[in-house]
């Protein structure tokens, strides 16, 4: 078994982890997390250059009505953040022949502290807040693949949101996108792959018909 690529990087906190749950129960329904989520996912891959985590977080909130308590709920509970239910299984069998990594719009404390959670083989933990940059700016990107020591095109990027596409793409990735609640990819690029589950990742990468 040969595989298809010598990588794979993830998108962190919606790729691997459920934040959307989180989210929600700091927001208090479904309806107004979701909303803050995606205005602050808009926020961040909007934002370029780095500033801090948190107050982008907050702006999110004020922007969509959401109290300025439920920020500091969803920081509170941070490391009760979930994998998905095939995140497991997926990189632990990855891990076996491939290097892994992530590449996350956070701060160097939450980013790492998201990644514990996984308690899996990442070898590179990438934060916007280290690399200086937002995603979809390449410096994040490019970092990981510096520290991975792999060329861009036997990469695969496993995205989150639709906004991480066109980013990874454009420093050389293969993008497969877990898109887990069903967004909306608009008149973005298409990626290699569109999934709802991590499940079909493993033999893809692996080449296991």
């Amino acid at each position: 078994m040969k595989p298809r690529y010598d990588a794979v990087l993830f998108d962190l906190l919606t790729a691997l982890l459920d934040s959307w749950s989180l989210w929600n129960a700091a927001a208090g329904s479904a309806e107004l997390g979701a909303r803050w989520r995606q205005r602050y996912l808009e926020l961040t891959y909007g934002a370029g250059e780095y500033r801090p985590y948190e107050a982008v977080v907050a702006e999110a909130a004020q922007q969509e009505g959401v109290g300025q308590a439920a920020v500091q709920m969803l920081v509170n509970t941070w490391d009760e953040l979930q994998p998905w239910p095939d995140a497991p299984e997926t990189l632990g069998r990855l891990g076996q022949h491939v290097r892994l990594g992530a590449v996350t719009n956070c701060s160097e404390d939450l980013g790492h502290r998201a990644a514990r959670l996984l308690r899996a083989p990442l070898q590179v933990v990438v934060t916007s807040e280290r690399a200086g940059a937002y995603k979809p700016r390449p410096e994040p990107y490019r970092l990981a693949l510096d520290e991975l020591g792999t060329d861009p095109a036997r990469t695969l990027f496993v995205a989150g949101s639709q906004f991480d596409i066109a980013g990874a793409a454009g420093v050389g990735m293969p993008v497969w996108w877990h898109n887990r609640i069903g967004m909306d990819r608009g008149d973005l690029p298409a990626p290699i792959s569109e999934q709802r589950t991590l499940a079909p990742l493993a033999n893809e990468v692996l080449g296991v018909a």
